[in-house]
């Protein structure tokens, strides 16, 4: 019997993965599932690879890296056609994706030796006799698990770092965008022909449970908050290291002195790019109430222009056809809890696409404020000043990002919110910048991707000392004398005893 495709909707038939556009249904390919068996071996494979991989050095990784960079950026029409057929993506924000993924390569392999290379570490008076010297090792083989809204920035947020730092990499893709993920292995294997120092897995959850037990050194998952909690409980049977890049629900504060255009335009795009499917995208908005009907019109106005559709418009489709539902429930509930529809609304819900939607006066307990919708759908709400601004942003458990627009206090303001990145005076663009890390607090998850620290989460630290003289004031051994110890009590008072 032939399987009944939902356009968008991962099928497996005769044991392939077959994955379609969810805006036409057309075919964007198939491939094989991994059986439990096929993961091990290919981490096995990997681990081969990965000691090829590391014995090139960093000079040597970065050459071939830089390769994989150049032929993306030669190639990206070629992988923004496939991004837009397979999830839907519009071409122009499939294009700043790339060109974001293309920075980190860059970033990455450019930086990874002074980060992570061996370098001496100055020693204390204390043990003056011992030299100190730091490096980075890899962990061989890092697991990858990715997802289906950016399946090309975001799995590069790791698999370059990781890279980069001298692991081999095991890649899930998401079953929503498996040609994307294989695209990106393909081309990879072409630039590193040698070695399988980057390969892929496909499958459904099955497939990344497996490859969290398959004994990699390292897992990095991007998903949801209750998936990532299946991830660690497998990754904690064999105490594998995680790093989570989970949900959010992200939050902008607009001050009394802010630049009002400029805000409702961030808020627009931080809000709706992607039709919302983005886990840093503005969900919340909190606009003090001097501002706040002024701040509304303009974004009504703004994201009243949007266009949807398959193709040219400026929202696509919802990728994952379930995600729908939660959308259409979270309007539904903030309507019926005294919510206001400024745009969009109830009927905003046209599978498979979700038309521009905002909500003001909703209630900061309806399922629209506490959970993540991933939809093109806003909430603004009145605040009497920042502090409650701040108050509200940070009362949920999420802690991904968030946006603050003013003049006086934004930057102070920013500092506040609860959340591992802040944009001020803008939206998401901590994201593309490749020498800030990138991650967040709470249900949002834990570790850092991108920068020093995103090539510092891939490389295990390994402290050296050795011995240059003869202790002055023995203690590490049975040699000691009672007079040595005598000296040594003399020394730390005389180092340490004065406050």
């Amino acid at each position: 019997m032939t399987a009944v495709h939902v356009p968008g909707a991962p099928v497996i038939e005769d044991g392939l993965l077959v994955s379609t556009s969810p805006a036409t249904g057309v075919e964007a390919g198939r491939f094989p599932v991994a059986t439990s068996a096929d993961v091990t071996a290919a981490v096995a494979r990997a681990r081969a690879a990965g000691q090829w991989w590391a014995a090139l050095g960093f000079a040597g990784r970065r050459k071939r890296l830089l390769r994989w960079r150049a032929l993306l950026a030669q190639r990206i029409e070629q992988l923004t056609d496939l991004m837009h057929l397979e999830g839907g993506k519009p071409v122009a924000d499939a294009v700043v994706e790339v060109v974001s993924a293309v920075e980190h390569i860059d970033w990455a392999a450019r930086n990874a030796r002074k980060v992570l290379g061996a370098r001496r570490v100055r020693s204390r008076l204390i043990l003056a006799e011992f030299s100190g010297h730091l490096e980075y090792q890899p962990y061989g083989v890092v697991g990858v698990i990715g997802p289906w809204n950016y399946p090309v920035l975001t799995p590069i947020g790791s698999t370059a770092y990781a890279l980069a730092a001298g692991n081999a990499v095991v890649f899930k893709p998401s079953e929503y965008t498996p040609a994307v993920g294989q695209w990106l292995v393909d081309t990879f294997a072409e630039v590193v022909p040698e070695q399988p120092v980057l390969t892929a897995v496909h499958g459904l959850g099955d497939v990344g449970a497996a490859l969290c037990r398959s004994g990699v050194g390292k897992l990095a998952f991007t998903g949801s908050s209750a998936t990532a909690r299946k991830v660690m409980s497998a990754c904690a049977e064999s105490l594998t290291p995680v790093l989570i890049e989970a949900g959010g629900k992200d939050a902008m504060i607009v001050d009394s002195d802010a630049d009002l255009d400029a805000a409702a335009e961030a808020c627009v795009w931080g809000a709706m790019t992607n039709a919302g499917q983005t886990c840093i995208g503005i969900e919340r908005v909190y606009a003090v109430e001097p501002v706040f009907d002024a701040f509304v019109a303009k974004v009504v106005d703004r994201a009243g222009r949007l266009t949807v559709g398959a193709d040219g418009s400026d929202l696509g489709p919802i990728t994952m056809p379930a995600q729908l539902d939660v959308i259409r429930r979270h309007i539904d509930d903030a309507l019926a809890r005294g919510g206001r529809a400024v745009l969009g609304g109830a009927d905003a819900v046209q599978p498979p696409y979700v038309r521009p939607t905002v909500l003001v006066d909703v209630p900061e307990d309806s399922a629209a404020v506490q959970e993540e919708t991933f939809g093109p759908t806003l909430t603004i709400n009145r605040v009497s000043d920042v502090d409650e601004a701040v108050t509200r942003a940070n009362a949920l458990t999420y802690g991904l990002g968030g946006s603050v627009f003013g003049r006086r206090r934004a930057v102070a303001i920013a500092r506040r919110l609860r959340s591992g990145m802040a944009s001020v005076n803008s939206a998401l663009a901590f994201a593309g910048m490749s020498t800030l890390p990138f991650g967040g607090v709470g249900d949002s998850g834990f570790g850092r991707i991108h920068g020093a620290d995103g090539l510092r989460e891939f490389g295990r630290a390994k402290s050296i000392t050795r011995r240059r003289a003869r202790s002055l004031l023995p203690s590490m051994t049975f040699e000691r004398t009672p007079a040595d110890v005598a000296r040594l009590v003399k020394a730390i008072k005389l180092m340490y005893g004065r406050s």
